[in-house]
């Protein structure tokens, strides 16, 4: 029978889910993707194959599916009915590694402790992928689980990048500015390499605009400054996070507020970013239809900010050769990307506009200094190769203890 890679993300309210095929060892194709939404409220399975049609879309009654292992059951159910069996190996997203964490792997007892610890770094994320894993573990032990970090591709940076200027035993214990959406850019750097060869090896900056935001410099395919840190609160304005943000800001809600960690947690996390700003919504989309000056200005800040971190980014190469839009808002909002675009032109980007409007690839001018990029993201299929060599290895180093 042939292998199969699950790939699985796990949300408060909704588990993401797509199944690949393996072939000859090392290829992978896309069987279905899929996702169970409305978790707890109106539970909702929809999946389609590789080609889009839609292999079902059914809904239950809130008791049938009120919890994520009920929700899970199904999915499960749904999986072997389509495959006929339960997959090979199952890959899941973890966004954060902490210190101990370089590489994709195989799931442990103890690393999934390790993996729970970080939960506080994470808030939004982790203790959702990292239940996920638990869960399934306590239902399907024999599976692989393989964990694949948002951290991991940045995590060979230089140490004058990896730190904050802080007493050296909180560096120690793990203080230290991490990176994230290293999926993404792992996967970007990777389709650099196929379709523009040449700009590959040089220096790009690849903004990773989504309702989670952040930007990276990648120089030689190696990523050397990012603008997150130590948790996916830092660098650019997102959907409901503020970004980059004075630590005294903190000390103020503390001490004059009387705010403790937990309401100072769920107003960083859920209050503050483009829904405080426009006081509308948090969705690029709705923004951009609104007419209301606050919305305006919650874009313009947007626009703002990713030109003040290219800045940064640029600097901390000595220079740019690209520039790669990736992620929901930058592959779908042509207005984002033309104002970000203009506000670059200094250093020689100058945008297509019918090129643009299109979605790219390329969206700069010809003859613009630095060429201009629209190149989708793809997560899931970044964590099933790692999933399948991860799996794979460990596969043969059994086999070998079995020898």
């Amino acid at each position: 029978m042939t292998p199969t890679i699950l790939v699985l993300n796990a949300g408060s309210s909704s588990i993401k889910f797509q199944l690949f095929a393996v072939s000859g060892g090392a290829s992978l194709a896309r069987r279905l993707k899929g996702q169970m939404e409305g978790i707890g409220s109106r539970p909702r399975l929809l999946a389609k194959n590789a080609d889009g049609k839609v292999l079902t879309d059914q809904t239950w009654s809130q008791p049938d599916a009120s919890s994520v292992p009920a929700a899970l059951d199904r999915v499960i159910a749904f999986l072997r009915e389509t495959i006929g069996t339960l997959p090979t190996a199952i890959g899941h997203r973890v966004v954060h590694g902490g210190p101990n964490y370089s590489e994709p792997t195989i799931v442990t007892a103890a690393a999934l402790r390790e993996l729970e610890r970080l939960s506080p770094l994470a808030p939004l994320h982790q203790p959702h992928n990292v239940g996920l894993i638990r869960l399934i573990r306590e239902r399907q032990p024999q599976l692989p689980q393989v964990a694949c970090f948002d951290t991991a591709f940045h995590r060979g940076h230089a140490d004058v990048a990896d730190r904050y200027a802080i007493p050296e035993a909180l560096y120690a214990e793990g203080v230290r500015r991490y990176g994230f959406h290293g999926l993404s850019y792992e996967y970007i750097a990777g389709r650099l390499e196929e379709t523009a060869p040449e700009v590959a090896k040089g220096r790009v900056v690849v903004a990773h605009l989504g309702s989670g935001a952040s930007m990276c410099a990648i120089q030689a395919g190696k990523s050397v400054e990012s603008t997150m840190g130590f948790t996916a609160l830092d660098g650019l304005p997102m959907g409901t996070r503020p970004g980059q943000l004075d630590a005294g800001v903190v000390l103020y809600l503390m001490n004059e507020k009387g705010m403790d960690a937990k309401a100072i947690e769920r107003l960083l996390y859920n209050e503050c970013g483009l829904k405080a700003l426009s006081g509308v919504s948090n969705d690029v989309r709705v923004l951009l239809a609104s007419s209301d000056a606050r919305a305006k200005l919650a874009l313009d800040y947007f626009v703002h900010r990713v030109q003040l971190s290219t800045g940064m980014l640029v600097a901390a190469m000595g220079g740019i050769d690209a520039f790669v839009f990736t992620a929901g808002i930058g592959e779908n909002a042509a207005g984002i990307r033309a104002a970000i675009v203009q506000r670059l032109s200094y250093f020689g980007l100058e945008i297509d506009e019918a090129a643009n409007a299109n979605g790219g690839p390329l969206i700069s001018r010809r003859g613009s200094g630095v060429p201009c990029y629209v190149i989708p993201t793809d997560e899931e299929l970044m964590i099933a190769r790692h999933t399948l060599r991860v799996w794979q290895q460990h596969a043969s180093q059994l086999k070998e203890k079995r020898a």
